[in-house]
C-alpha cells in the first residue's frame, strides 16, 4: 500500500513538474502562433505556424526590419506579425510614390512585395516616441499596418515575441529571415 501511495505522489509531482516547466517556457522563452492573413506575403503566408523567440527582447531591442508579433488593440485574442520599420524616436513618411523615408533619407530594403499605392497616416512625417516602432506587413497594399489609425505606432511593452522559426508548412520548415 506504501509503494502505490509513493508511486501516486510521486506521478502528481511529475506532472506538476511538467506543468510547471512548460508555463514558463511558454510565458518567457517561445510560443507558437499562426499567420492569418496575406499581409506578409511573400515572407509569410496564411496558416504558417510560427515559433516566437519570447526572450532576445528581455535582452536586446528590437532591430529595423525584424518580424514581430504584437496584439490587436481592438480584438481580443487577435495578433498581428508585422515587420520592424520605423525605430524609436526616428521619423517616417511614405511619398505619394511609394518611397519610404527615414529621418529624410529612402529607407533601401527589398522586403516589399510591390509599390506603396496608400501612405495612409504616413503621408505626413510621423516622429516615433521613445518606446515606438512603425511596423508594416511585406505586402504593403494589403496589410492592416502603422498606415492604419487602428494599428498605429506599436508600443515596445506591446511587443510579445519575434518570430524565429517556420514550423508549418513543412516544406517552408526553417529559420525566418529578419535582416
Amino acid at each position: 500500500m506504501k509503494n502505490v501511495v509513493k508511486e501516486i505522489i510521486s506521478t502528481i509531482l511529475y506532472i506538476l513538474a511538467v506543468l510547471l516547466g512548460t508555463y514558463l517556457l511558454i510565458t518567457f522563452v517561445g510560443q507558437r502562433t499562426s499567420v492569418s492573413g496575406s499581409s506578409m506575403e511573400p515572407t509569410l503566408s496564411n496558416n504558417d505556424q510560427l515559433i516566437l523567440d519570447k526572450i532576445s527582447y528581455r535582452f536586446s531591442e528590437p532591430k529595423r526590419f525584424d518580424i514581430i508579433v504584437f496584439p490587436f488593440q481592438y480584438k481580443e485574442n487577435t495578433y498581428y506579425v508585422k515587420r520592424v520599420i520605423g525605430l524609436p524616436g526616428e521619423t517616417v513618411q511614405i511619398d505619394l510614390e511609394g518611397n519610404i523615408y527615414i529621418n529624410g533619407e529612402i529607407l533601401e530594403e527589398d522586403y516589399g512585395k510591390e509599390k506603396i499605392n496608400f501612405p495612409g497616416l504616413a503621408v505626413e512625417p510621423i516622429t516615433l516616441g521613445d518606446d515606438e516602432y512603425f511596423v508594416m506587413g511585406d505586402n504593403r497594399n494589403n496589410s492592416s499596418d502603422s498606415r492604419d489609425p487602428s494599428v498605429g505606432n506599436i508600443r515596445r511593452s506591446n511587443i510579445i515575441g519575434k518570430a524565429w522559426v517556420r514550423i508549418w508548412p513543412l516544406n517552408k520548415f526553417g529559420v525566418l529571415k529578419h535582416q
